[in-house]
């Protein structure tokens, strides 16, 4: 049972969009992934601003003190 030519040509034009349909399902998921990361470090850095303001602020009562 020979393969003709049509069976090969339609066998590489099935296996070429479903390695196309694999890598684009691959690069949704980076994407996801990354866009998850991008919120973490949104979240920490948001964690860090609010701490350098309370210290901030801490430093100005200290200053104060030793001013008067």
């Amino acid at each position: 049972m020979a393969i003709s030519v049509e069976g090969v040509t339609l066998a590489i034009i099935i296996g070429t969009l479903a390695a196309i349909v694999y890598s684009l399902r691959i690069l949704v998921l980076l994407e996801r992934r990354m866009a998850r990361m991008d919120e973490n470090l949104m979240k920490i850095s948001k964690v860090i601003v609010t701490e350098e303001r309370t210290i901030e602020g801490e430093e100005k009562k200290i200053e104060r003190m030793f001013k008067r």
